[in-house]
């Protein structure tokens, strides 16, 4: 049994060294074919190719001769030509445009003036004050503080008056730089001042206004 196992072992190795043989064969075959074909193909190409050889260049032809040519005439210059004769003077016309006269103008008629209002029965009249202004306010209303400090100054007041001759209103117009001094004149002409009420153009009371100052002054003793 194991000399039948050897002899088949022989047989197989046999078999595997012919079949290399016949690739070897085979792939040489192939080879010399392909490089005979290339080598006959690079033959013809190269027989094909033909060499031509370099002609030298052709010498140009020699120039022509010279020809004299003769100078040319001489010339006389023109000549100088004046640039300096006066303009033509040249005289406008003005035609002046025609003189056209203005339309009269037609104003129309002034319209008539209105009748003057009718005059007053009684001429209008302002408050006036009743007694002398002078005793609204006396050395005896000078405020104490202002009498220590020995402070002076004038006030100037406006007042305005009812139908009645009584003082409405009292404003201070001009101040005399003391606020107690300026309260003391307001003070005592509403209380002291009385007027004859104001008229109008028919006789009858209105309201009115009256202005004046006050100049305060230290008694002297």
């Amino acid at each position: 049994m194991a000399y039948a196992d050897q002899q088949m072992s022989g047989n197989k190795i046999t078999a595997l060294i012919i079949v290399a043989i016949l690739h070897v064969v085979v792939g040489y075959a192939l080879v010399s074919g392909l490089a005979y074909s290339a080598f006959k193909k690079v033959k013809e190409v190269t027989s094909a190719v033909k060499i031509e050889e370099d002609k030298p260049p052709e010498e140009p032809p020699p120039p022509p001769p010279k020809q004299d040519t003769p100078p040319p005439p001489i010339v006389a210059p023109p000549p100088p030509i004046s640039f300096n004769a006066p303009a033509p003077q040249v005289q406008a016309v003005t035609t002046p445009p025609p003189v056209v006269a203005p339309a009269p103008v037609v104003l129309p008629p002034a319209p008539a003036a209105p009748p003057p209002p009718p005059p007053p029965r009684f001429q209008p009249k302002g408050a006036s004050p009743k007694g002398s202004p002078a005793n609204w306010a006396t050395s005896n209303d000078y405020p104490s503080r202002a009498l220590r400090e020995e402070r002076e100054g004038v006030t100037g007041f406006r007042v305005s008056i009812g139908t009645d001759g009584k003082v409405v209103d009292c404003q201070i117009t001009k101040s005399s730089g003391s606020p107690d001094l300026d309260d003391a004149t307001c003070a005592n002409v509403r209380r002291r001042a009385r007027f004859t009420p104001a008229t109008d153009g028919e006789g009858n009371p209105t309201t009115g206004s009256y202005a004046s100052s006050i100049r305060w002054v230290i008694p002297k003793d």
